[in-house]
């Protein structure tokens, strides 16, 4: 960052933050899916669909969940880990933009088939405790299609940092899923790594805010991208700089980028 008072650009998007980071901003948004759950497997399954399906309209993506998860009986854990080939008819058919039932289907195998082993999503990403989020993203991508009958379609829907993607909806997930400020938005459900690790989602509203503010200089919003910005917030608060989407967001989509 040049040219830039720090100090002021602190103060204000942490204002942003607290204005931003509450109770308020749930209903509107796609983590309001994963907030509908109670159970654990219930909030890690919605929330990953809830992402990986976070682009469009916030409305829409909210009614393609509701509609997900009423095909999975509104228990998308006990679904997953119990369902019959007859149950899964019910999920012929569905479709989110280029997201449709052939993606679908394989993401359940892939859950069914980790929970046998695992108690948590966690584990299918962070392998390791303290793991840097792009080995991680890596590794999860790998690991997802490690199935010999893995749909090539379906691999444009989970990215990595490999492809130079900036992972943008994985990197939501993972805030959802590791921090925890008692804000009441983010779940702090996962503690394999720490919010510190944690990589900035570059989505468009971000990523406006974050060059009108000269947070981010360069020109591809690609993985390098997402690391710069992430880099130069760990400048203004090096324990939690993901916290700073919500202000990055926020300005964009409710202010119209007004910066002073």
């Amino acid at each position: 960052m040049k040219n830039i008072d720090i100090y002021g650009l602190k103060d204000f998007l942490d204002k942003k933050v607290e204005q931003y980071n509450t109770p308020d901003f749930i209903p509107n948004d796609p983590i309001c899916i994963p907030h509908r759950f109670s159970v654990k497997q219930d909030i890690e399954i919605m929330g990953f669909f809830a992402a990986i399906f976070a682009w469009g309209q916030r409305k829409t993506i909210i009614n393609k969940c509701d509609e997900l998860s009423e095909r999975m009986n509104n228990s998308p854990y006990l679904f997953i880990t119990t369902h019959s080939d007859t149950d899964l008819k019910k999920l012929l058919g569905f479709k989110h933009r280029t997201f449709n039932d052939t993606d679908l289907l394989y993401c359940i195998d892939f859950m069914k088939r980790h929970y046998s082993l695992y108690d948590s999503l966690e584990d299918a990403f962070f392998p390791e405790w303290n793991m840097e989020v792009e080995s991680a993203l890596n590794h999860f991508q790998s690991y997802f299609f490690s199935h010999p009958d893995a749909p090539h379609r379906t691999r444009k829907h989970i990215p990595s940092p490999a492809q130079k993607s900036a992972c943008k909806r994985l990197n939501m997930y993972l805030r959802w899923m590791v921090r925890d400020d008692d804000k009441g938005v983010d779940f702090g459900l996962w503690n394999k790594v720490d919010p510190s690790r944690l990589i900035c989602p570059l989505d468009l509203h971000v990523e406006r805010t974050a060059r009108k503010t000269g947070l981010l200089e360069r020109d591809k919003p690609d993985w390098k991208a997402a690391m710069e910005l992430t880099e130069n917030l760990r400048i203004l608060d090096p324990a939690d700089p993901s916290r700073y989407d919500f202000a990055l967001f926020g300005i964009s989509i409710e202010e119209k980028c007004i910066i002073p």
